[in-house]
């Protein structure tokens, strides 16, 4: 007789979430009202299975390993369908995101919000096109906030454990809209260091690695030391992440990345980057960066200019000190917390790959 063997490596991982994301959605297809057109339906389940990181995912599932919760049932396990469910909290809010942001492109392909946009004007429809668009994307956005609570307390545990990891996941939530709020607040405000930093804590930091991490801590039954702990590691690497990702918005290569350079500067977006190279710019930078930053009309060659300008402040050097610091601090905190062997050792993994990364 031949040994099942769990795949619990980072490929691994993300091919059972996939495969439970499908699982789901597929479900989801059958009972889709009769009568009712299916072109949202359509469009996220394209959303959903386009690929991503995966990253919330696994860091439920090792918050869960961590803090000894067993996986022994293979594919189908029920940390996996619960892990996943975040993946779909995740679709809610990057097509709200991209709604605020005015964004017109995500992992390579038309955001939600512009895909219905174009087909309204490809399909010579009555009304704004733009309006339809945003309107269908924020249903999209709602839908995917519903499916995933639905996923998450059909996961399989028992009604104690999806109890005590809703607290956390209904904490989350909270603070992502909080973030998300405090977000277009900066973006009329002051523009400090300090307002930037709250932001991506709230915003992006904790939804990202704290939050998913002590979900599935609470789910396996984790001590307040040992969910702490996981807030000790979680929240500096989760900022690093989102430093990370504010670097390659304006950095990144777009065949990459799958988003566009222009975006954040175009939006005017209020990331620690910016606030830096603001307080470090001198009269003729301030200047342009006034006439640049937040510009919707902003070209290839003035997004340059900008990106110039960053690095001349010292702002980009600046940032990835940051992202150092709080990589170091995290993994510090790491090699301390009570943890599984196994755990540990999968979460430095996920924290390297978190900050030192291309997308």
């Amino acid at each position: 007789m031949t040994a099942t063997v769990t795949p619990t490596d980072a490929s691994g991982l993300r091919t059972r979430v996939d495969a439970e994301l499908a699982a789901f959605l597929d479900r989801q297809a059958a009972q889709w009202p009769d009568g009712t057109p299916r072109g949202v339906f359509t469009a996220l389940h394209r959303f959903v299975l386009a690929g991503g990181k995966r990253l919330r995912p696994q860091f439920c599932y090792w918050g869960w390993r961590g803090a000894g919760g067993d996986d022994a049932g293979g594919d189908g396990t029920p940390i996996v369908i619960a892990s996943a469910a975040l993946e779909l909290f995740h679709a809610f809010a990057l097509i709200h995101d991209d709604i605020l942001d005015r964004s017109d492109q995500r992992r390579g392909a038309p955001t939600v919000h512009r895909f219905f946009a174009d087909l309204h004007a490809r399909s010579a429809w009555r009304g704004d096109p733009e309006a339809y668009g945003r309107n269908t994307a924020l249903l999209c956005g709602d839908l995917c906030a519903a499916w995933s609570d639905q996923m998450f307390h059909e996961c399989g545990l028992s009604q104690d454990e999806v109890h005590r990891g809703y607290a956390v996941f209904a904490l989350m939530r909270t603070e992502v809209i909080a973030g998300e709020y405090l977000d277009l607040v900066s973006g009329v405000g002051d523009g400090s260091v300090a307002s930037a930093l709250t932001v991506i804590r709230l915003k992006a930091a904790r939804y990202t690695v704290t939050r998913p991490l002590q979900i599935g801590a609470a789910l396996a039954g984790a001590s307040a030391e040992l969910l702490a702990a996981l807030a000790e590691f979680g929240d500096p690497l989760g900022d690093a992440f989102q430093l990370r990702d504010d670097v390659l918005g304006v950095f990144g290569d777009p065949n990459v990345t799958g988003k566009s350079v222009l975006d954040d500067l175009r939006e005017g977006k209020p990331t620690v980057m910016m606030a830096l190279a603001r307080a470090a710019a001198d009269r003729a930078q301030t200047a342009r960066l006034r006439e640049l930053f937040g510009n919707p009309s902003l070209d290839a060659d003035g997004a340059a200019e900008l990106r110039a300008i960053i690095e001349a402040t010292g702002a980009r050097k600046e940032i990835e000190r940051m992202i150092r610091v709080r990589a170091e601090v995290a993994l510090r905190v790491l090699s301390d917390a009570p943890l599984a062997p196994a755990a540990r050792k999968a979460l430095a993994d996920l924290a390297a790959r978190t900050v030192d990364r291309a997308i």
